[in-house]
């Protein structure tokens, strides 16, 4: 049994009933929770040390890392009952995928540094930590997230490998 049956067994009656219907999702969400602390844990330990003077840098390793380690756990955990690409194909989308997260991610972290000036010396030292960890690590990665969690279901992951936009369920492949 799967710790997260075990978890869902013990639940009341609706909520047992949605953790099922919804396992890929609580699966997803779980990883990311994960990866978000790695996220975090590189961004503060590389914006802190070698690369003060560049946050957003800084940011960018910590999602690279974190994609990586969401790429194993997605693969073998959240999505593994779907698929049926070959892997290198299934990566290089994930990483496409991902890159256009990154890209989601690190944008409300530019804008706040750098359009609203929300960094040091126009700010105090709190308000710019503070302004960073909202705009780089609450709305960055809700907006990843989503964009994440939607794209991975349709092109990275599908149920079937025959009903991607490219092949419209029920045509036959070259």
């Amino acid at each position: 049994m799967s710790v997260l049956a075990a978890v869902a067994a013990r639940l009341p009656g609706v909520s047992r009933v949605l953790t099922a219907r919804h396992q890929e999702l609580l699966k997803f969400a779980v990883v990311g929770a994960i990866t978000f602390v790695i996220d975090n844990a590189v961004w503060y330990l590389l914006k802190l040390t070698v690369l003060a003077d560049h946050p957003t840098t800084a940011k960018g390793v910590g999602i690279l890392v974190a994609t990586i380690a969401s790429y194993v756990l997605n693969r073998e955990w959240s999505f593994r009952a779907r698929g049926g690409r070959e892997r290198p194909h299934e990566a290089t989308l994930f990483f496409l995928v991902s890159a256009a997260a990154l890209v989601i991610n690190v944008t409300p972290l530019y804008l706040s540094r750098y359009a609203l000036g929300l960094q040091r010396p126009h700010v105090d030292l709190l308000t710019q930590e503070v302004a960073d960890f909202l705009s780089g690590s609450v709305l960055g990665v809700a907006l990843a997230m989503v964009w994440r969690f939607w794209a991975f279901r349709r092109w990275v992951f599908p149920k079937d490998a025959q009903d991607t936009p490219e092949t419209p369920k029920g045509a036959s492949r070259p």
